[in-house]
């Protein structure tokens, strides 16, 4: 567990090229981020404190670097996004080095889930196959090297609830991140429109 009680990943993927980082302010708080030649490799949500993200981001290797100018517009987009500008992010470039084939293929399906649409662990299951596979794609959000941009706060629980979310703040982020695309989570379809 880390200090902000949420289980702490399995470590990050290796990486086979060098990983740079960066974090900055926005509307929700500070973003840690770290790209490779490749794409974007890391992104750590708002939540902890400065030198924990700094750790976050060192590990595999990551050191602080300058931020290219593809790197320093996607930091202009996750700023928009906190303030509650529809942002999209299926266009960016990302590392996804040591990630298991199973998630990229999860990964790559969650990237078609538009800002204010949601789906759940047994959809994207049966998407990839399966619908047995529900364990496996919780398990696939949980190690998201890229939330945000791999957008795993928009997949729920088969009740509608918001299930789990590894960042900190758990659940109540994830909410907070569906609130700013308009989505209430748990309000039966039709009862948002009357207020109760």
């Amino acid at each position: 567990m880390t200090k902000s009680g949420t289980l702490a990943p399995a470590g990050p993927p290796p990486y086979d090229q060098r990983m740079e980082t960066a974090i900055f302010d926005t509307a929700l708080g500070a973003f840690g981020i770290g790209w490779t030649d490749k794409g974007l490799a890391r992104v750590l949500l708002p939540g902890d404190d400065e030198a924990a993200m700094r750790e976050g981001l060192g590990r595999g290797g990551g050191v602080p670097g300058e931020p290219t100018r593809a790197i320093s517009a996607l930091m202009d987009r996750i700023e928009d996004y906190a303030e509650g500008e529809q942002v999209e992010f299926f266009d960016v470039a990302v590392d996804l080095s040591g990630v298991p084939d199973f998630h990229r293929r999860a990964y790559d399906l969650l990237l078609q889930v538009k800002w204010g649409e949601t789906l759940t662990y047994g959809e994207l299951a049966r998407l990839l196959g399966d619908v047995n596979l529900s364990r496996a794609v919780g398990q696939a959000m949980g190690a998201n090297p890229i939330p945000l941009i791999i957008p795993c706060h928009r997949v729920l629980a088969s009740n509608g609830k918001p299930g789990g979310f590894s960042a900190p703040g758990g659940a109540l982020s994830k909410v907070k991140m569906l609130a700013l695309e308009g989505v209430v989570v748990g309000v039966p379809a039709g009862q948002m429109n009357f207020g109760f």
